[in-house]
């Protein structure tokens, strides 16, 4: 049985039984057409209430708050929300509204980004209002993101690509390589928080919004201290003695100085800014082979992002590492992860 309309003084109203579900109602309206394209409507609507378990009505917003309470990931919800609005219904969020907002709010970002700031927790949201009934299941297509890098530099490398760049570039990768520091990261780095007598920096801004302190070691400390530091404002600058300009998901302010050291160096394209990470964070398992340091100083939130980072290096890692003056221990007296250095190894650090 559907739903018929009758009259009720000037105005018509609705009422029978759709998919189980009695509906009675005054459409407020006195012409019938209209009145007649309400029931229809409602009619439309019941029917997809049965279909799918839900209201039909709820929107992305509105799916999002018991998704938000339950405890969900939210660092990357808020430019979400605010790109559909209150208003857009969940039903109206499927991949072209998805890819519409990957446009908006990522337009030169990688696959990979696209896949965890976008696609994940728009998935997770809608996820959890499938298995609560409100909606019917859907999967977003995720995008083909690259292969994980496998570069990362050996001691020998590293030697090469300091030495062949300019004093203030050669300052900046050692940071990068003894920190495990994201290029911004190390740009929007302020001089209160570099302290070189306790070899230790605060890094207030980062990627995932969690403030941390890395280590900064002796060799990557003795560079720093030949640039002349300044006392106030940040410690990194341009050649014309200017700090950097910080933007989202930044770095390529470096890109071109590296890349001139990189060439001269004879290292291939491969070698990015970026790879001074990854080559940290095996240096760092090099010498300490301690998972939670290496999460906590490179500032992973998961076990497998970190050890995604940390590359398959030969077993005389640690031993090349002292020979060319790098001592990335953690703790000093650490003795069952690597042998301390001999006086030659100490002398170079």
């Amino acid at each position: 049985m559907g739903l018929t309309l009758y009259k009720r003084g000037k105005i018509w109203h609705v009422r029978g039984t759709v998919a189980g579900q009695r509906i009675r109602e005054s459409t407020g309206l006195g012409n019938r057409a209209q009145a007649d394209a309400y029931r229809i409507k409602l009619q439309t609507e019941a029917l997809e209430r049965h279909a799918y378990g839900r209201q039909v009505r709820l929107t992305f917003a509105q799916a999002a708050l018991p998704y938000i309470e339950a405890g969900g990931e939210t660092r990357f919800l808020g430019p979400i929300l605010q790109h559909f609005g209150p208003d857009t219904l969940l039903a109206d969020v499927d991949n072209d509204a998805v890819n519409a907002c990957a446009r908006a709010l990522y337009p030169d970002a990688a696959p990979a980004t696209i896949n965890r700031q976008v696609i994940t927790p728009i998935s997770a949201i809608i996820n959890m209002a499938a298995d609560d009934g409100k909606c019917a299941p859907r999967r977003l297509r995720r995008r083909k993101a690259a292969a994980p890098r496998k570069r990362w530099l050996t001691p020998a490398e590293a030697e090469a690509l300091i030495t062949a760049a300019a004093p203030g570039t050669a300052a900046q990768i050692a940071f990068l390589l003894g920190t495990g520091c994201r290029t911004g990261e190390m740009l929007a780095l302020d001089r209160a928080d570099l302290d070189l007598e306790a070899q230790e920096a605060f890094i207030a801004q980062t990627k995932n919004g969690h403030a941390r302190r890395v280590l900064v070691p002796t060799r990557a400390k003795r560079m720093l201290a030949t640039l002349g530091l300044p006392e106030l404002g940040r410690v990194f600058r341009t050649p014309k003695g200017k700090a950097y300009v910080i933007r989202q998901n930044g770095g390529g302010q470096i890109a071109e100085a590296f890349g001139q050291a990189r060439t001269a160096a004879g290292l291939g394209a491969a070698v990015t800014p970026h790879v001074c990470r990854h080559t940290w964070a095996t240096w760092f398992w090099a010498h300490n082979k301690d998972l939670v340091q290496l999460m906590a100083r490179g500032g992973w939130e998961t076990a497998g992002i970190a050890m995604d980072y940390t590359k398959l290096a030969p077993a005389g890692l640690g031993a090349e590492l002292f020979e060319h003056g790098w001592d990335l221990r953690v703790d000093t007296n650490l003795t069952q992860a690597i042998p301390a250095p001999t006086p030659n190894q100490l002398k170079a650090i």
